[in-house]
């Protein structure tokens, strides 16, 4: 299934992408179940028997798109998780992951604009993978990992670079409101045939800026997912966002950094294509 967080007129809804409409879930579901992340452990197969039978409730293209999981109680970072991007960033590599957090109202969904803080113009693109957890666990082997994980989505960390920078952590460069984005939608992972094996590609207004495959990563999806859970218990609607490959922006000469008028994807085979525009903070 693909599944998607969104709002129709003054209503936040849930739903499954059929055909070029959306079954609401939400409305099916009831109370109990008011968001994404509450159907994820136990309503997905339940959830499957109502697509199969219903149409769709409204149309994909006329709903404002939220983030996927618009408010998980965790999404944790990866950074430099790639050599490519190791090499450039001239950073160390290091025996464990290095992480940071992204707080929620950061997110925004597909096509909703990105927006360039007033403070700086130095807002870069990564395109990574995003991982959504679908059951709870807490010292995770590596060998049980990818059986918590629920589904797959594109990510873009949008990156104040200079904010970033202002000291060896990365939080405040990291949380601008509406500089990451989280979409289109997540994609089960039993439609997934090898999620070790997809490329990832990230285009800015058309041209390719970013390219690699999965493969690729330093650290697994299974160490991360293992590692995490050693220190805070993962819970359904927990994102893992996986970090990104070379050609950022920040690393060229002459540097490219994000405009009103840009417009960026991450497009990640089997998944779709996350697409948002460029604009300035008002």
């Amino acid at each position: 299934m693909k599944l998607v967080s969104y709002r129709s007129g003054e209503n936040e809804s849930y739903g499954s992408v059929k055909g070029d409409g959306i079954v609401d879930l939400g409305a099916r579901l009831g109370a109990a179940y008011p968001d994404l992340a509450s159907i994820l452990d136990s309503q997905l197969d339940h959830a499957r028997e109502i697509v199969e039978s219903a149409s769709p409730d409204v149309s994909f293209d006329e709903v404002t798109h939220l983030p996927v999981i618009p408010r998980p109680s965790k999404i944790l970072m990866a950074a430099v998780n790639y050599l490519d991007h190791l090499e450039e960033a001239n950073n160390d590599h290091t025996e464990n992951p290095v992480l940071f957090i992204r707080l929620a109202d950061s997110q925004i969904g597909h096509l909703q604009p990105i927006v360039r803080p007033r403070v700086s113009e130095r807002l870069d693109y990564e395109g990574e993978l995003a991982i959504v957890i679908g059951k709870h666990g807490r010292h995770i082997s590596q060998d049980d990992a990818m059986s918590h994980v629920v589904g797959y989505s594109c990510y873009h960390d949008g990156s104040v670079r200079d904010w970033q920078h202002h000291t060896k952590q990365f939080t405040p460069g990291k949380n601008f409101a509406s500089t990451g984005a989280f979409g289109p939608w997540l994609v089960t992972a039993d439609e997934i045939k090898d999620p070790f094996d997809l490329n990832l590609v990230t285009r800015l207004n058309g041209q390719e800026m970013q390219r690699t495959n999965t493969s690729l990563m330093i650290h697994s999806m299974q160490k991360l997912i293992s590692y995490i859970s050693t220190f805070t218990p993962l819970r359904p609607g927990d994102v893992i966002v996986t970090g990104t490959c070379g050609g950022v922006g920040n690393a060229r000469n002459p540097k490219i950094f994000l405009k009103p008028g840009d417009t960026v994807e991450v497009e990640i085979s089997d998944i779709g294509t996350l697409i948002n525009p460029v604009v300035d903070e008002l």
